[in-house]
């Protein structure tokens, strides 16, 4: 097997993007339009292939990130590499591939999320034995990406899909459509402003960040008009009290993004929004919907176990991933990064609060509902 590696630039985008939209391990968030979003916030991304005789045979969406001071940076590959995690062989010319390029760009490490459950131990032991280490320790949405998430598999009609979800969702998509609760699902640029607002309103009354209107912009030009995202917003009596932001790629859905006014909640347009959603991947050929994070299985006295329980409802399979591993390059300058992290997250925390506090904001604890990425 002979095998090289190179970069890739903007001309072979549609090239990167379609292996990593026919890989068993392909997502969204290593396509060349994820890397453009994140370049607006700072990151630079590489997109990196391994190829045979001319044919890509894995590929990562590196995202480089420069440390201040210190001359370094940090590699992170969102919910990659895309790999046969099970060839050893290949496997191990990627890596080396990546640590090649980590030399000449000075990064300090490699941080990895791929998209294997945490029952295939197979590969947890493979990562171990490479050198990677666990980063994140903890469960539900410690680290970067969600370590839970509900996954619901869409190769059965949509009627059978419907009838295995819990009877109280079921009735709660039936009320919502009773009372009047109509999806757009046709949505264009200007009906963005709509989402934004209601995603300000929601992170006000649940108490977490969000992006600024510029970051949606971007997400609009760089995925949407790629055909990778769709938005959807349900309307009650002409006015739009809830709104959705769904992902696509292959034969894979994410919901991503949910916002929802302080109006008219019961007449339960998120249920609505959902099962818009579920059509319009089970129409576009998906065989998987993600709902993305949840804290893990959590009972009733869980801060957000009303995240937990309307996720669960719609009867999807509880999915845990192995979790956040880091390949570390050089040690040092690792420990020095690992200590410096809690102090950066406390100060955006504390910045959050004051900012809050100052608008009068409400004092519900935090929910991820909308947690960025």
């Amino acid at each position: 097997m002979k095998l090289t590696y190179r970069l890739i630039g903007p001309a072979e985008e549609k090239i990167f993007d379609a292996f990593i939209a026919g890989h068993p391990k392909g997502h969204i968030l290593q396509t060349y339009a994820w890397g453009q979003v994140k370049a607006s916030t700072g990151w630079q991304p590489l997109r990196l292939v391994v190829e045979e005789d001319g044919r890509i045979v894995a590929a990562a969406s590196l995202l480089k990130r420069p440390l201040p001071y210190i001359g370094r940076s940090i590699f992170y590959a969102p919910r990659g590499p895309v790999v046969d995690f099970h060839n050893p062989a290949l496997f191990d010319f990627l890596l080396g591939a990546i640590r090649e390029l980590a030399l000449k760009e000075g990064a300090i490490l490699l941080k990895i999320d791929p998209d294997i459950p945490s029952t295939d131990g197979e590969v947890r032991e493979l990562l171990l034995r490479k050198g990677f280490r666990l980063a994140a320790e903890g469960t539900g949405f410690d680290g970067v990406q969600p370590r839970h998430v509900f996954r619901l598999d869409l190769r059965p009609p949509l009627e059978e899909i419907r009838k295995n979800f819990h009877p109280k969702t079921r009735y709660n998509i039936g009320l919502a459509q009773r009372r009047g609760v109509n999806v757009k699902d046709d949505c264009t640029l200007e009906d963005l402003p709509v989402f934004y607002c209601l995603l300000q309103e929601t992170a006000l009354r649940d108490r977490f960040l969000i992006r600024s209107y510029d970051y949606f912009l971007t997400l609009w030009k760089e995925l949407v008009e790629r055909g990778y995202a769709k938005l959807f917003l349900a309307y009650y009596q002409g006015e739009p009290i809830a709104g959705t932001l769904a992902f696509i790629l292959g034969d894979k859905a994410w919901y991503l993004y949910g916002a929802s006014s302080n109006r008219h909640r019961n007449v339960m347009p998120n249920y609505l929004l959902q099962w818009t959603m579920i059509c319009w991947a089970k129409e576009q050929g998906c065989t998987l919907y993600d709902f993305r994070g949840v804290p893990g299985l959590v009972s009733e006295d869980h801060p957000l176990y009303g995240l937990y329980r309307f996720k669960k409802g719609f009867s999807g399979t509880f999915t845990e991933f192995i979790g956040e591993y880091d390949l570390v390059y050089s040690p040092f300058y690792y420990r020095l990064w690992r200590l410096a992290q809690p102090a950066h997250a406390l100060f955006r925390r504390l910045l959050f609060w004051r900012r809050k506090g100052r608008s009068g904001g409400a004092t519900k604890g935090p929910s991820r509902e909308a947690a960025d990425l």
